[in-house]
């Protein structure tokens, strides 16, 4: 099957789309990406052929289909509505798999929620009849690193570890971070793609019960390493269950709503700016 992946990350956006999306891509043989070059973005380190798209529009995306001969489109992008779906599978013929973290409507073979609160029964009459749905924490995409450390108990050397995405740009991180007790150990992690840097790199500096790790290739070692997690209400929380951690979990844009009041109805802590 050849299977092309339309999702956007930037230094705005974040980067939590393309992030799943690579753990999804590994289920198939061959892959492609279509991407906005936005600033900041992943593009260079996705590991498939990645199609630099010029703009955002739907017709670009269709003419790139039949140019190719894709036989399945995974969209997981808001900007690409059930509309846009629609008009891609009139125009192509091609299965789209759509995932969704709102509960929006939806014109798809296959549609993806892997939030822990998703429920089938939640998108009667948001998708066609014969869509398939994929719903729940069974079908979460987590990174294999985070069920080897669900397996081994180690010291925990931080009091907090804190991290709200890839690029946090309101740097809610340095405003929690101020917050906790001085005499805590506390870890904020971060990508190079985080336009607050510099001001993190300087709490840090004057503050010696702050560390920032930056671009870590295994967090699931940190927040394992970690007596309380405190991360934005996003894919972080499903790997916080794998974990079995003590988290609370930051709720600050649209789309992490649903899984902050989930968890809330769950009994877990949960701040919703």
């Amino acid at each position: 099957m050849k299977v092309l992946f339309r999702s956007d990350s930037s230094a705005s956006l974040g980067f939590g789309h393309i992030k799943r999306d690579l753990i999804l891509a590994k289920q198939y043989d061959e892959v492609y990406f279509a991407c906005l070059p936005l600033e900041g973005s992943l593009i260079d380190e996705i590991p498939y052929p990645v199609f630099e798209l010029e703009s955002a529009s739907i017709y670009e995306l269709i003419h790139l289909i039949k140019d190719h001969h894709f036989d399945l489109l995974i969209i997981d992008h808001y900007d690409i509505d059930k509309d846009d779906e629609k008009l891609i599978k009139l125009e192509t013929g091609i299965k789209i798999l759509s995932f969704d973290d709102e509960l929006k409507e939806h014109y798809c073979d296959i549609l993806l929620n892997v939030n822990a609160y998703a429920k089938p029964e939640d998108y009667k009459g948001l998708v066609p009849f014969k869509c398939e749905l994929r719903c729940g924490f069974s079908y979460a995409l987590i990174r294999e690193e985070f069920y080897i450390e669900s397996k081994i108990q180690r010291d925990k050397i931080w009091d907090y570890f804190i991290c709200l995405g890839g690029v946090d740009v309101k740097n809610f991180s340095l405003e929690i971070a101020e917050d906790l007790p001085k005499d805590k150990k506390i870890l904020i992690a971060t990508t190079s793609a985080n336009k607050n840097l510099k001001k993190l790199k300087k709490f840090a500096d004057l503050n010696e019960n702050i560390t920032l790790s930056i671009d870590n290739e295994n967090l699931a070692k940190l927040m394992n390493e970690s007596k309380k997690l405190i991360i934005s209400a996003s894919s972080l929380v499903n790997e916080a269950l794998i974990l079995k951690a003590n988290f609370k979990a930051i709720a600050y844009v649209k789309n992490q709503e649903k899984i902050a009041q989930w968890l809330i109805k769950k009994g877990y802590e949960v701040e919703i700016k």
